[in-house]
């Protein structure tokens, strides 16, 4: 008795699920949080400048007395520029340096990382971290922004200084504890994917 034969795979449902595993495994998944989370900071931006004087003391000295200002409409465009652009900028430039395969990146052993079967984790793990990063310094700068927001509210203007210097001790102890991660993982080998 001839057995019948299973039908072949179709070719073409095959290249439609290895095209959405290689979808699932590109660097950057996670960059769309992030949008919003930028897009979230500029209409924090915005509604909280709707409250500033038509001047708007945007400069403080170190006692937290104001020693500059500016128009309100262009203070708004300067931090909307700052708080939004710049962590966009710095996450989305390496996003596409990593994306690009001819790409050279300066990392320790780029034999071992950057090798063909790791390539695609390593990218992934960079690009989190490139989008860690701008998260922490959007974070960062919104949180200036409402300072000087709490300061014009004042007459005449100043700004907590304490509040603000406290606030980039965080920062920047945050960024200490990024970069000391970012090391430690290749330098330890520490291949774990999505970290």
């Amino acid at each position: 008795m001839r057995e019948t034969p299973e039908p072949a795979p179709h070719r073409g449902a095959d290249v439609r699920h290895r095209s959405s595993m290689s979808r699932t495994k590109q660097p950057g998944w996670s960059i769309v949080p992030f949008l919003l989370l930028v897009a979230c900071a500029a209409l924090f931006v915005l509604a909280t400048s709707q409250s500033l004087p038509g001047i708007v003391a945007s400069h403080f000295g170190a006692s937290g007395r104001a020693d500059g200002s500016m128009p309100r409409a262009a203070y708004v465009g300067f931090m909307l520029v700052i708080v939004a652009l710049v962590p966009l900028v710095l996450a989305l430039v390496p996003l596409q340096v990593f994306r690009n395969p001819n790409a050279r990146l300066n990392l320790p052993d780029p034999e071992y990382w950057l090798a063909p079967g790791r390539r695609a984790a390593t990218i992934e793990y960079l690009s989190r971290q490139a989008v860690r990063f701008s998260t922490m310094l959007l974070v960062f700068l919104c949180y200036a922004h409402w300072l000087v927001v709490r300061a014009n509210e004042a007459t005449p203007p100043n700004l907590a200084s304490h509040w603000f210097i406290g606030g980039l001790v965080v920062f920047l102890a945050a960024t200490l504890a990024w970069v000391v991660s970012l090391v430690a993982h290749f330098r330890n080998g520490i291949g774990c994917g999505p970290c």
